[in-house]
């Protein structure tokens, strides 16, 4: 590329995602991983599926517990801000059956 011209399309030909963007997959990715015996023990600990106190159509979605925080810095937390982002998955990605499927999906 010259140096004038932008570098946005360049990242998107190559499927580059921008920094944000990228520390959310990232942070899915250990999701999935610990959701299906694939990532670390710690992380799955800190991972509570929802479990809905009466029967519901959402019982055995694959949503995550969403902790209470008080403050901003707390939504900042991995405890808070991992759950929030599943739950923000479509279901076809949270129940996917192989990593690569999760990846393109």
């Amino acid at each position: 590329t010259k140096t004038i011209e932008h570098i946005t399309p360049v990242l998107r030909s190559l499927h580059w995602l921008p920094a944000s963007q990228r520390v959310e997959f990232k942070i899915l990715l250990l999701v999935y991983k610990a959701l299906n015996g694939l990532g670390t023990r710690y992380i799955s600990d800190l991972l509570l599926c929802y479990e809905p106190s009466k029967p519901l159509r959402l019982s055995g979605s694959g949503l995550l517990t969403v902790p209470r925080v008080r403050t901003k810095l707390g939504e900042a937390a991995f405890g808070f801000y991992t759950p929030v982002t599943w739950n923000k998955l479509p279901e076809s990605l949270q129940s996917a059956t192989s990593l690569s499927s999760f990846k393109s999906g």
